[in-house]
């Protein structure tokens, strides 16, 4: 079982952001509109230029080094009915990673939301040097666990990020919500209990 990390295991609120862009006198968007356009988003997934360089190129590009900062620190909710998810399916005897478009910093990031040990393995496009959709990233981490792609069960909350897992063969899930994923990994032959509602 391969997730996704941001949107799936880890939630931003958008008004948070939303508040620093308007506290510091900046339109919306326009912080994300930096952070995430080509090829900056690029080079830090993919390991070329560090977290901390990213954060002072958006800086300089928004005009606002206290908005980009404040944006770099923002704090995220880990989705706890997702661990236990992932508890439970790693209790069928199932392997469970994560397989993340991410920064140098992943791995602090981890151990700060104390849940590294939640997962069988944590892949980072920083460290594989290729980013989700690309099917390398994907090829990574079949022959990093040894397993085929038939074999793995993969969930993102971006339709775009699951076009290279699909092109392997993997079984995939648009991400939807905890109960949405438990519906489909019982349709795919994993025992997990069904959603409460």
């Amino acid at each position: 079982m391969l997730f996704d990390l941001d949107g799936v295991i880890r939630h931003f609120d958008p008004s948070h952001l939303a508040d620093i862009e308007r506290r510091h006198g900046l339109a919306a968007g326009t912080i994300e509109g930096i952070a995430f356009a080509k090829p900056l988003i690029e080079e830090v997934t993919t390991g070329r230029i560090t977290r901390a360089e990213w954060v002072r190129q958006v800086s300089e590009s928004a005009g606002s080094a206290p908005a980009a900062e404040e944006w770099g620190v923002q704090p995220a909710a880990v989705d706890e009915a997702l661990l236990d998810l992932s508890d439970e399916v790693r209790g069928l005897g199932l392997r469970t990673a994560v397989l993340t478009n991410g920064t140098d910093t992943i791995p602090t990031e981890f151990a700060a939301m104390g849940i590294a040990d939640r997962f069988d393995a944590i892949f980072n496009s920083a460290e594989i040097g290729f980013v989700k959709p690309d099917v390398r990233a994907f090829e990574h981490v079949l022959d990093r666990l040894e397993v085929t792609a038939e074999e793995v069960f993969f969930t993102d909350d971006s339709a775009s990020k699951l076009v290279g897992a699909d092109c392997l063969s993997m079984r995939t899930h648009l991400f939807d919500g905890v109960d949405g994923l438990r519906d489909h990994l019982r349709a795919a032959g994993v025992e997990v209990r069904p959603p409460r509602s």
